[in-house]
């Protein structure tokens, strides 16, 4: 290490203490990072640093970070006083208690007479023993379980309760590690493959994934005592709840090694995954050589598929490069071309999800090649196998690669149209689709409804398949004759909503729709006919006639909620976007005047709004779809992982709320949970959507009802995330008003307002011109004014009272009521703030127009806040008193009860007060 070198390092270390000194954290913890990344070797210095950036993490919080900077501190320089203590603080607070208190002895053992550490000592001392005592009532309630559970000549109803008591205490920290150490895992493991009760085998395997959850120690001594293997077993059914069990302690393995969390919004700690490369590596592998695994179930391969999905994106694990490189891409192209209908010997088992869940996968990958070099491998790599399938002469690879080649334009739709305009390619999928063979047909008119995605191919198609897919209307197969109608459907809508073009003859798309009706409600016809059936609508309910037509049709909105339910990924996008038609819900570019002007001049084409979707009509289907149930559908279908389908769910969602007299059948129906998810995943519009149906929830329901237990607090984030800037006034309105309900629940609700960065953003709004917003911010503010961290910022030297002095006198009613019970509430909690209040220079104007106002209630609010400025200080009581405040207190305690009610009883206490302090006398009194 050169001189330069030292000497900026510990330039940066005293910049580093300084801003440590001032409470400047961040800039603190970024000055000792960049003093450590100077020094190239082992060092007092280097320690020192260690040591310091220690004591920042733990001010900031970050534990975990506190203890990594200790333990490489220790490491250069043993037994360091501070470092042992630093850790022992973090250990503590990261309840790992039996290792603080082991530094704490160490500090001890090293100096006596060390007055700091010895009150840490006595209080670990006896945190130690009591869960010393506890993991022995923990041991013997463990081995009495164990023997319930696993012993099968018991009554199954109390094996059942002895499995779940496990359960119980492998989520607690004491409880799992007991079970790491004993023979449980061995148990279950030999368990699972005898036992016939499918709730027990659930439990079990909960057991497992709870005993993932605590420390990557225990997950890696967990894993070892299981194998890979072990998963792939269990993974193997056909019971959705147990595939979903065994999903969860994948994940969680992941989490573990990795940082995560099962928050959607969490990130990866990457010292953490370096390392656990290998683990992580492991699993990954193992998840590849899986997804073509043949004797697998559907649900195991959609399962594996999704955990990929999960974590393939560079904010979770980065996994797109390497399933690029370990042929990943390859074994995904697999499963798009594999059919449900239809089977080969070479076929493996999938569900009607398989082939789009692999299509979201491949799209989430595409998403995360950023480089040209990167985006060219991944095409080469689909190519390559395009062409592979193509030069084969059977019929088989000919199917499978058009199934493929739908399933891209499904995901990467870039890709998918690459393909398509390949040479040979269209006219191969025509071709097929002309042909008697039912199974080419219909492949090739799936392929023809996903290539008409885009208008420009839409054009080709109408000029070369209208014909060919009328044919394939007539088809003796049924399945045939709907995917042919599906076509059609999508070809008559390509012109969108504009009410002046249509592809096909007046009232066609009406026709269309009718067909597409008999096919959803035609009894004893499996949900596949539904799915493309729904398909078809999606298409056509761009049409403001088919829209009118539909929603009065219940029988087949009915049959489309029902379809949702089922949580079948395949008919997501017939449903979504079917409901987001219906109600408008999409995202419509604003037209300005002079534009259509200028397009008239240049004599080109301006699209028409039919009159049908004028508000009035929107709001109708709206409160149909509402009471007929789609909430429930939109919960089934919102655990997508398609962050476009994900933001179409939350335009729904959002609609609804929209509506005052809907918003209760959404939180009835468990809509709030899946727009917490939808608010914190997915794009930036979709995210803004679902943030927005919340705020509109906890406007108008009592937050403790809509918003129940943790998720009162869990809620704020994404209300917090709509006051910005970049948002419209009213999403700015909503989410005021919602904030200003969950304030006044709870200091928990508060805090959590104060710690996410709330103050300040509602502070913002105080300023705002727009009436609605500043009064929203005010009411938001009295109500924040009731937490004792608020009044400090309050006590502290800025301006904040001389504005909410200035909101008090506003002639908006609300506003003033609202800025003068704020003012209530903070000079009734501190004294400072009683005397901030002569700061601002309209101190007396404000007090004199809260005291004469007509509305009783702000007059009231007024003597409170004159009541607590004389109780204050007899200081603060004669800068009051001294003016013709008193002249108006006197006539306030004559006004009658009746009419002002509280009014005279609050202004002749005051009076009494200021005589008790001396400041005033009463007539007739002598002078002193």
């Amino acid at each position: 290490m050169g001189t330069a070198d030292i000497e900026n390092s510990e330039k940066y270390k005293e910049q580093g203490n300084e801003a440590f000194k001032n409470g400047n954290w961040d800039e603190a913890l970024a000055l000792y990072t960049k003093a450590i990344h100077l020094v190239n070797e082992e060092g007092k210095d280097l320690a020192t640093y260690y040591k310091n950036r220690a004591a920042t993490h733990l001010k900031l919080e970050n534990y975990e970070e506190a203890v990594t900077d200790c333990d490489k501190c220790l490491k250069i320089t043993p037994s360091d006083p501070k470092a042992l203590y630093r850790r022992c603080q973090a250990l503590e607070k990261l309840e790992r208690f039996e290792e603080a208190y082991r530094d704490a002895t160490h500090i001890f053992r090293d100096d006596p007479n060390n007055k700091l550490i010895q009150p840490t000592l006595e209080r670990l001392y006896r945190v130690v023993q009591e869960r010393e005592r506890r993991n022995a009532q923990t041991s013997t309630k463990l081995e009495s379980m164990i023997k319930i559970a696993f012993e099968f000549t018991e009554n199954i109803e109390k094996r059942e309760t002895a499995m779940k008591n496990l359960l119980v205490l492998a989520r607690e920290g004491a409880g799992s590690e007991i079970m790491v150490k004993s023979s449980v895992i061995q148990q279950i493991r030999r368990l699972l493959k005898v036992e016939k009760n499918e709730e027990i085998q659930i439990t079990a395997i909960r057991i497992i994934g709870e005993l993932f959850k605590h420390s990557p120690e225990k997950t890696k001594k967990v894993l070892q005592d299981l194998g890979l293997p072990w998963f792939l077993e269990t993974l193997d059914s056909t019971n959705k709840e147990q595939v979903n069990a065994v999903q969860y302690c994948l994940q969680a393995t992941l989490n573990s090694f990795s940082g995560m969390k099962n928050k959607s919004d969490s990130k990866p700690d990457k010292e953490l995954i370096k390392k656990h490369e290998t683990e992580i590596n492991s699993i990954l592998a193992f998840l590849i050589n899986n997804i073509t695994n043949a004797i697998i179930s559907g649900l195991a391969r959609d399962a594996i598929i999704e955990l990929l999905i999960r974590n393939v994106h560079y904010t979770a694990l980065d996994w797109a490069m390497q399933l690029v490189d370990q042929g990943g891409v390859e074994k995904l192209l697999q499963c798009t071309g594999e059919l449900e209908e239809f089977k080969y010997e070479s076929s493996m088992n999938i569900t009607s999800s398989t082939s789009t869940i692999a299509a979201m996968c491949l799209q989430r990958v595409y998403e995360n090649m950023y480089y040209d070099s990167a985006k060219e491998k991944f095409m080469g790599k689909i190519e390559n196998y395009v062409k592979e399938k193509l030069l084969s002469p059977d019929i088989e690879s000919k199917v499978r690669v058009v199934a493929t080649i739908t399933s891209l334009l499904r995901g990467p739709l870039d890709v998918g149209n690459a393909i398509v305009g390949k040479e040979g390619i269209m006219q191969m999928i025509l071709v097929m689709a002309n042909t008697e063979d039912v199974l080419q047909q219909r492949v090739a008119c799936e392929c023809i409804i996903a290539t008409a995605s885009r208008a420009d191919k839409a054009k080709a198609i109408i000029a070369q398949g209208v014909d060919i897919l009328k044919k394939l209307y007539t088809s003796k197969d049924e399945g045939v004759r709907l995917r042919a109608l599906v076509g059609l459907c999508k070809l008559g809508s390509s012109a969108g909503t504009d009410a002046s073009l249509r592809p096909f003859a007046e009232g066609s798309n009406v026709k269309l729709a009718e067909a597409c009706r008999r096919f959803m409600l035609r009894p004893g016809k499996d949900l596949s006919f539904r799915k493309w059936a729904t398909e078809g609508l999606a298409y056509l309910t761009l049409d403001a006639e088919v829209k009118e037509k539909l929603i009065e049709d219940t029988a087949c909105i009915r049959a489309m909620i029902e379809l949702a339910r089922s949580g079948d990924e395949s008919c997501l996008y017939g449903v979504i976007t079917t409901l987001m038609n219906l109600i408008n819900a999409y995202e419509e570019q604003e037209v300005l005047p002079e534009m259509v002007e200028l397009a008239k001049f240049a004599k080109q084409h301006i699209p028409e709004k039919h009159e049908l979707d004028d508000p009035d009509f929107i709001t109708k289907r709206i409160i149909v779809l509402g009471k007929e149930g789609i909430t429930s559908a939109l919960v089934a279908l919102s655990k997508t992982e398609s962050e476009h389908s994900r933001e179409s769910i939350s335009r729904v969602f959002n609609a609804l709320c929209s509506e005052q007299e809907l918003r209760g059948i959404v939180v009835a129906q468990g809509g709030v949970k899946a727009l917490m998810s939808l608010a914190s995943r997915g794009t930036e519009k979709g995210k803004v959507q679902a943030c927005q149906a919340l705020a509109r929830i906890g406007i108008t329901i009592d937050p403790e009802v809509a918003f129940p237990g943790q998720r009162c607090l869990e809620v704020i984030r994404p209300l917090i995330q709509l006051l910005h800037p970049d948002r419209s006034g009213l999403e700015n309105f909503e989410a005021l008003m919602a904030l200003c309900n969950l304030a006044q629940v709870s200091e928990s609700a508060r805090q959590k307002i104060l710690k996410e960065g709330g103050l300040s953003r509602i502070d913002h709004y105080l300023f705002e011109e727009h009436q609605y917003l500043c009064r929203a911010a005010t009411q938001c503010m009295t109500n924040m004014a009731m937490s004792p961290d608020v009044v400090k910022i309050y006590e502290g030297p800025n301006d904040k009272i001389k504005m909410m002095v200035s909101l008090a006198m506003d002639e908006d009613v609300d506003t003033s009521m609202a800025a003068s019970g704020c003012l209530a509430i903070l000079t009734g909690s501190s004294k400072t703030v009683c005397g901030k209040i002569f700061e601002s220079q309209n101190w007396l104007d404000c007090l004199q127009m809260l005291l004469a106002n007509p509305k009783p209630s702000i007059q009231y609010r007024g003597l409170c806040v004159v009541s607590n400025v004389v109780d204050s200080s007899k200081e603060n009581a004669e800068k009051l008193i001294s003016t013709n405040v008193m002249e108006i207190l006197m006539a306030l305690s004559k006004l009658p009860e009746e009419t002002h009610p509280k009014v005279a009883n609050t202004a002749e206490e005051i009076l009494k007060a200021a005589e008790k302090l001396g400041v005033i006398k009463r007539p007739g009194q002598d002078d002193e």
